[in-house]
Parts: structure tokens; C-alpha cells; sequence
């Protein structure tokens, strides 16, 4: 019987369950503990940039304010002040070659005093602001704006001056004399560029940008960063929520602002928590593999907990069925309480099972027994014949080595070989003398009609070969079908010896009962005609054995020595 595709045994699922709830717990732990830390370097790395914020915001501020101390002190030098005032006073005077030469005296005292300031560009401009002499790392941007747009001025002087592609923060202080007249502007210029922003990068170990308006001046993002971020600026760009540059969340602040022009810092929240997730990584996959690693070896044990007594009751079970014996109860496992439940509820099952099998088989011989009986008690002449032919054939039976299931077939297939003589009359089947051969022919019919009987009930159909077969011969002259020799089903011939030992035996209206060893002398001069030899030869060896049995004594009246294995003489019917 095909029962499909089988399923996976129990200590495999036992596995496949608690191995599998192990891995996904796992892996929601591994999830919640990634997105917690991630939540927490995003917090660190907002509490640093705050912290930078405050540092830079702070630096920016001295920064400045040494600039201008340093602009207030390069301011009171006299030489460069009493160079400023000749120009003043002789410029207006003086020819173009004296004027060439008082502006050169200027530039010379300019370089001088430049190399005392960190700054990319330091001027000297008349009162009105027209530059007279420039020097520094950015002097030529400086110098070639020409006239400047000085934007932004604020309260103490500071200012933004578009220098072309330069941005510059101006430090402006006055050249006075002594008088208080005022001769000139002294201005230290700080570029908003690259070099800036990679100077305050450095500083504090974050992303910088300067933007003016809404146009990105410098930064030390990436290209794909800054192309973002000057996106955001162009947009709604409000508050302090992280920014989505190139794909990866930034936390940005203002550092400080002068006018138009604002500078921020940014850390990118991906690139902080890298290396923390790397090693938060390694370790949660040596958790994992250890985890993974207990949670196999204890799905194990727990599946083979589970399963072995399982298996052990399943194995009861199979060799129970296997053997066919419901008698012996199965063994409790004592491995837990609902299965030594299960093992003694279906004890107690198969005890009601047996109990009623019993009652049925009992009902079953005994409605077969009073079959043969109400048959029997048709004639006082052969009452008792159906029990008696019951039990020669499972003593021959026996003698064959037949299986017990035979055994019970031939035995209530006997009882019932001659039911077919219901539908005879009792003026033919009480005759006291010889039939005619109408009557004969009526009496031959008792197989077919007797088989016709019990084909209609279901559980009497393993007996229809012995009611319908038990008159074949092997020499096939036997009724109704003619069979021969091993045609003839094995039941059916024991049945026909056992039946006709019997006949011999018994007595008859018309003739006195025969002696056991008559009637094995008969049977033996028909062997292989009327008779298979091997029957007779078992019942030749079964008979001495039934003398303790509970066959009538003229079954039995034979002794060993009586019995004859030989060809024994012919003896007339």
C-alpha cells in the first residue's frame, strides 16, 4: 500500500522546530541589538558633535579675537604708520615715480609686518578703501577683485569681501596718528576655502562645510556628499534632524556665522558606527555559533527525549502487529506520564478488543456448532458425525503441520461439511435401506447447496472450499466438480478421509459399525483412487494419539497395534 511521500521522522522535526525557534531568536535579538546600538552611536555621535560644535565655536571665537590683537598691534606700528602718513600727505604732490616709490615703502613694511600673522591675505587701504598694498598666501585673489564689495560690515569691523572665487572674513582696524586721524585701514583677510575647512576637519575629526547664502563655498565631504548637502540647502533645511548624504545618515551643527555666511560640522552616523557593528558583529557571530552549536546538541537531546520512547512504543506496537498477539500488554516506557497513559489505555483497548473477539468467536463456533447439531439431530444415526469429522480433521491437521489459522478453518469447516443436507428430505436421509439412484443424485447435491448456503453469509465464506470440495476424488470421479489430485484444496481433502473413517465407523439403519482398523484397511485399498495416501497415512498416525481425547470410543477402540502403515487387504463396503 502506497502511502505518498512519507513524513520526516519526529526527532527530525523535534530538531528542525526547536533549532529553528532558536535561530530566529537570534536573529530578532541580533536585530534589536544592532538597532540599539545604532541608536546609541547615533546619540554619541550628536553628544560629540555638540561637543564640537562648543569647541570649534569656541576656537573660531579666540581665533578671531587674536586677530584682532594682531590686527590692533601690526596697526600701531610706527614705521608702517609713518609710511602711511607721507603717502597721505606727499601723495597728492608727488610725481608718479615718487608716488611709485612711497607705495613700495609700503608694501616693503607690509611684508615685514606679514610674516608675524597666520593669514591668507593682509592690506593696507586709504581712508576710502582704495587698496594700496597687499601681501600673503592669497595676495593675487586678494589683489585681483580691484575694488572690493565689502559686505556684512558688523559693529566691531568685521566684514565679507567677494574677492572673485574667494570669500574672505575681514579684520578691519584703523591706522591713526597721534592726533587721532585716521590714515588708513589695516585688513587681515582669512579665505573661506578648502584650506579652511580642512584646517577645522582636522581639528575636531569632523566633516566641515562653509556655505554662504544657499551656495556650498568649501567642505571636506566627498563629491556625492557635498552634491546632498547642497541639495538640502536648496530645500527645507530646518532643524537638527540627521541628513541623508550619499545614502548614509549625518548629524550636522552650526559652528558659527558672520552675516551671510554660516559654517557647520557634520559626522556621518554610518561611519561611527561601523567599526562599532564590526566588532559588535564578530562577537554576535561567536554568539551565534555558540548559541547555534547548544541549541543543535540540545535539540538533539531534547528530539531523542521525545522520540525514543515514542519509538519504542511504535516498535511495540509494529512487532504486536507483526505477530498478530494482542495478548501480551505493552510495557509502560516510564519516560512520562502521558505516554505510560497512552500505553495503558490502549492495554486496556486491546484487553476489550480480545475480550470481545472472544465473545464473537465464541458466538461464531457456537452458532456453527448448532448448525451441525440441528443437522445431526435429523437422524439418531448420525448424531455426532459432524463433531466427530471436526475433530479427525485438526488431529490430521496437527499431524500435517497445518498453521493454527488452517487448523480453525478445518475445524468449523467440518462441523459445517454436510450442512448442504438441510434440503434433503428425511425420507431420503433417514432411509433405512439402499438409494435408488434418483435418490443418490439428490444426496450428491448436499455440497452444492450446502456451499450455496454459507457463500451468502460473509464470515463463514474461508469454509466454502471444504462444504463444496470435501466429496472430490483424486481420481476425479469424486462430485460435483470432478477435481483431481492436487486440484483439490488440501482442507477439503482431509475433511473427505476424516469423513469417510467416520461413515465406516458409525453404524447405519441398515449395517453395524466397522472397526477402526476395517476402516483404515478400506481407506488404505483406496488410497490414490478415492483417497489421497498421505491423509490416510496422518490419520493413521493421528489415531493413536487421539486416544486421550474426548472422541467417542468407537473413533478410538483402535490400538497401535492395529494400525497398519502397509497396503492392507481389500474389505468389501
Amino acid at each position: 500500500m502506497s502511502y505518498g511521500r512519507r513524513p520526516p521522522r519526529l526527532v527530525v522535526k523535534a530538531v528542525a522546530v526547536t533549532f529553528g525557534t532558536v535561530a530566529l531568536l537570534l536573529v530578532l535579538v541580533f536585530l534589536v541589538v544592532r538597532m540599539s546600538v545604532r541608536d546609541q552611536v547615533r546619540q554619541t555621535v550628536t553628544q560629540n558633535l555638540d561637543i564640537s560644535q562648543r569647541m570649534l565655536g569656541a576656537l573660531e571665537s579666540r581665533r578671531l579675537h587674536e586677530l584682532r590683537m594682531q590686527a590692533s598691534t601690526l596697526a600701531e606700528n610706527p614705521t608702517l604708520k609713518a609710511a602711511m602718513a607721507i603717502y597721505v600727505t606727499e601723495q597728492p604732490t608727488a610725481g608718479s615715480a615718487a608716488g611709485a616709490r612711497l607705495l613700495s615703502t609700503i608694501q616693503r613694511e607690509l611684508d615685514k609686518l606679514s610674516a608675524r600673522v597666520d593669514t591668507d591675505a593682509v592690506s593696507i587701504a586709504t581712508p576710502d578703501g582704495t587698496m594700496l598694498a597687499v601681501t600673503g598666501r592669497l595676495a593675487s585673489a586678494w589683489r585681483a577683485s580691484g575694488s572690493w564689495a565689502r559686505t556684512d560690515v558688523d559693529e566691531s569691523g568685521d566684514a565679507l569681501v567677494d574677492a572673485g572665487d574667494t570669500l574672505f572674513r575681514v579684520v578691519r582696524v584703523p591706522l591713526t596718528l597721534d592726533d587721532g586721524a585716521t590714515i588708513g585701514w589695516l585688513e587681515l583677510g582669512t579665505a573661506f576655502n578648502a584650506r579652511y575647512a580642512q584646517e577645522l576637519d582636522r581639528i575636531s575629526r569632523v566633516r566641515t562645510a562653509v556655505v554662504n547664502g544657499s551656495t556650498l563655498v568649501a567642505t571636506t565631504l566627498t563629491r556625492s556628499q557635498a552634491r546632498d548637502f547642497q541639495a538640502a540647502l536648496r530645500g527645507a533645511f530646518r532643524g537638527i534632524d540627521p541628513l541623508d548624504l550619499d545614502g548614509g545618515a549625518h548629524a550636522w551643527r552650526e559652528i558659527a556665522g558672520i552675516g551671510s555666511v554660516r559654517i557647520y560640522a557634520l559626522s556621518s552616523v554610518d561611519e561611527a558606527a561601523a567599526a562599532t557593528l564590526s566588532r559588535l558583529n564578530l562577537v554576535l557571530a561567536g554568539m551565534a555559533g555558540g548559541a547555534f552549536t547548544l541549541a543543535l546538541l540540545g535539540s538533539l537531546w531534547l528530539a531523542r527525549l521525545l522520540s525514543r520512547p515514542i519509538e519504542q512504543l511504535s516498535s511495540a506496537l509494529e512487532q504486536m502487529a507483526a505477530a498478530r498477539d494482542l495478548t501480551k500488554p505493552l510495557p509502560a516506557t516510564g519516560s512520562s506520564r502521558e505516554l505510560d497513559l497512552l500505553t495503558h489505555t490502549f492495554n486496556h483497548l486491546m484487553t476489550s478488543v480480545l475480550d470481545a473477539e472472544s465473545r464473537t468467536e465464541a458466538a461464531y463456533a457456537g452458532a456453527i456448532r448448532a448448525l451441525a447439531a440441528a443437522l445431526d439431530a435429523r437422524d439418531p444415526y448420525t448424531a455426532g458425525h459432524s463433531e466427530r469429522v471436526s475433530v479427525l480433521s485438526v488431529a490430521i491437521g496437527r499431524v500435517l503441520r497445518l498453521p493454527e489459522a488452517d487448523l480453525e478453518v478445518l475445524r468449523f469447516g467440518a462441523l459445517l461439511h454436510d450442512i448442504g443436507k438441510i434440503g434433503i428430505s428425511d425420507q431420503v436421509l433417514r432411509k433405512p435401506g439402499p438409494l435408488t439412484d434418483e435418490e443418490f443424485e439428490a444426496i450428491m447435491e448436499h455440497p452444492v447447496v450446502g456451499a450455496r448456503i454459507i457463500r451468502t453469509i460473509p464470515f463463514l465464506l474461508p469454509h466454502v472450499d471444504i462444504v463444496e470440495l470435501h466429496h472430490e476424488r483424486p481420481d476425479g470421479r469424486g462430485y460435483p466438480k470432478g477435481l483431481q489430485g492436487d486440484a483439490i484444496p488440501l482442507l477439503a481433502r482431509i475433511v473427505h478421509v476424516a469423513d469417510a473413517y467416520d461413515a465406516i465407523t458409525g453404524a447405519r439403519a441398515y449395517r453395524q459399525g466397522r472397526s477402526s482398523a476395517d476402516a483404515l484397511r478400506e481407506l488404505w485399498r483406496c488410497a490414490g483412487t478415492e483417497y489421497h495416501a498421505e491423509i490416510v497415512g496422518a490419520l493413521a498416525r493421528a489415531l493413536p494419539r487421539m486416544l486421550t481425547t474426548s472422541v467417542p470410543a468407537r473413533c478410538v477402540d483402535l490400538t497401535a497395534r492395529d494400525v497398519r502403515t502397509d497396503a492392507p487387504e481389500a474389505v468389501s463396503a
